[in-house]
């Protein structure tokens, strides 16, 4: 599922959509749960779901500089004013303990194929994500340079990977890289795909 911000209406209504099962069924997600729609403290529920399992944003991390740093400017002026109708430690506790059930990155095994999800942008090989990398993850979370470049060259070591952040028409293929954020707050399209055919995608 691309990225959710606060939209938890609609993402019920997607997963109404599918028929999803809560009991037998998994959604993944590709980061920033919060911000610039309507239920952000609500969103920010989902990754204690034993069905939901996302990556970290970069609206994640906004709000953790925010409540964490004091680093209010830059999480106010992208969404995060939110927080003003909230009580800001709950939240922050909240933030504190889903982050730490949101990796920077990780994959899933489909069909024998392995599939990456990241917020943003992978490395161009996959076995380059290591923890604590201070430069990678930022770039796992920020990164448009492979979307700005349209850059089709495939990420080595991964079969398929899954991101958002940028937003898009349609979801598009770079390589073997799926961009799947449909600016579900400001069109009202959240984008969910099944990963077995994002495999079957790939392998054409």
């Amino acid at each position: 599922m691309g990225d959710i911000h606060g939209c938890h209406d609609l993402l019920l209504r997607e997963l109404e959509r599918v028929r999803f099962d809560h009991q037998y069924d998994r959604l993944f997600c590709v980061g920033d749960l919060i911000d610039r729609g309507p239920n952000s403290l609500q969103c920010l529920r989902l990754p204690f779901e034993p069905w939901f399992h996302s990556v970290r944003g970069n609206h994640e991390l906004l709000a953790h500089d925010a409540l964490e740093l004091g680093r209010w400017g830059m999480w106010l002026l992208n969404g995060g004013v939110w927080v003003r109708d909230e009580d800001p430690q709950q939240v922050r506790e909240r933030l504190r303990e889903a982050l730490t059930r949101m990796p920077y990155a990780f994959e899933i095994e489909v069909e024998g194929a392995r599939v990456g999800i990241v917020h943003a942008e992978p490395p161009s090989d996959w076995s380059r994500i290591v923890p604590g990398d201070d430069a990678l993850e930022h770039h796992l979370v920020w990164s448009r340079r492979r979307i700005e470049r349209r850059d089709t060259s495939r990420v080595e070591g991964i079969d398929a990977v899954v991101v958002g952040h940028t937003i898009l028409r349609e979801p598009v293929w770079l390589g073997n890289v799926h961009y799947i954020d449909t600016g579900a707050f400001t069109t009202g399209r959240l984008t969910l795909i099944r990963l077995v055919d994002v495999v079957r995608m790939v392998g054409e």
